[in-house]
């Protein structure tokens, strides 16, 4: 995309296109505390769902992406898709860490994780079809992934930009795999949808995907939330997840609030609407440079 190309709403202040890369990254989960945000269960949980949640979705992006590669006619965007494939994979199996760590530490994540993996693998999974009716189905899934990311960016920018988490003593770690992931989210946050309007330009497609991926998204989040603080065995039981929860937790700036959230799926139906009208590629970019994860990752 050239400079005179910049979509309606975007910063032109903004750098033009980054060249997508996966980093190899590791960390060490050895001390991480069970309530990572100090003496916040609900703040700690609300944000955990993201490793139940993210490692069988990002599999499973780019098992599509990956279907969709012969598909397209473009090479720049042929490009940004395996620049994408290279960075979910590798958010998968930092996540993945995370989730190996709660079930070696008491909290058995697996009867959750089982159903996300249903869902995505059958629900969603390849269905044999052959010829247009294969590609369709393709096309059919980019839509709900082009979705889903729009959310994972807003939730991306949130984390870059949320110091008080740092103020209220959350572990250094988990903030840097949470930062690093979102800043990659941050960075390719245009991909999925670019691949969407150059497979199928259309906005009923567009809107369908996230009519589709909204309801589902937060109906998880809810359900992860639940599961995670029913089964921490070290979670005081007068503590119970609620919108109530959420509102206290998202005016503190330790989770995403509820209007952050709640506006994010309406920007995605405007029809002027475009990933790069919404966070910041410098402030990615900047994290990346100091993520002491990505640091070590460098050749």
């Amino acid at each position: 995309m050239s400079t005179e190309q910049i979509p309606h709403g975007a910063d032109p202040g903004e750098p033009d296109r980054v060249a997508l890369h996966a980093r190899n990254v590791s960390f060490d989960w050895s001390a991480l505390p069970r309530h990572w945000v100090p003496g916040d269960p609900f703040a700690t949980h609300m944000i955990n769902v993201l490793h139940l949640l993210l490692p069988e979705g990002e599999r499973w992006f780019v098992h599509v992406f990956k279907q969709a590669l012969p598909l397209i006619r473009d090479e720049r965007v042929a490009e940004d898709v395996r620049g994408f494939i290279g960075q979910e994979s590798m958010h998968a199996e930092s996540h993945q860490g995370v989730l190996d760590h709660f079930d070696a530490h008491g909290l058995d994540t697996r009867p959750y994780v089982n159903q996300i993996s249903w869902m995505f693998g059958r629900l969603l999974g390849d269905r044999g079809h052959t010829g247009a009716r294969a590609e369709e189905w393709v096309v059919e899934r980019v839509s709900i992934i082009a979705a889903i990311e729009h959310f994972t960016a807003v939730l991306g920018q949130w984390v870059l930009d949320a110091g008080e988490l740092d103020r209220a003593g959350a572990d250094p770690t988990m903030l840097d795999l949470l930062r690093w992931h979102g800043a990659e989210e941050v960075e390719h946050r245009s991909v999925a949808y670019d691949l969407l309007q150059h497979l199928d330009p259309r906005y009923a497609r567009r809107a369908r995907g996230m009519a589709v991926a909204g309801p589902v998204f937060v109906w998880l989040w809810a359900r992860g939330v639940r599961f995670l603080m029913a089964n921490d065995d070290q979670c005081p039981r007068r503590i119970k997840p609620s919108v109530r929860q959420w509102l206290r937790t998202g005016r503190a700036g330790l989770t995403p609030s509820v209007r952050e959230l709640g506006t994010a799926a309406p920007a995605y139906f405007r029809p002027s609407y475009h990933p790069s009208q919404h966070g910041s590629t410098s402030t990615a970019i900047n994290y990346l440079a100091t993520s002491p994860a990505a640091l070590a990752a460098e050749p």
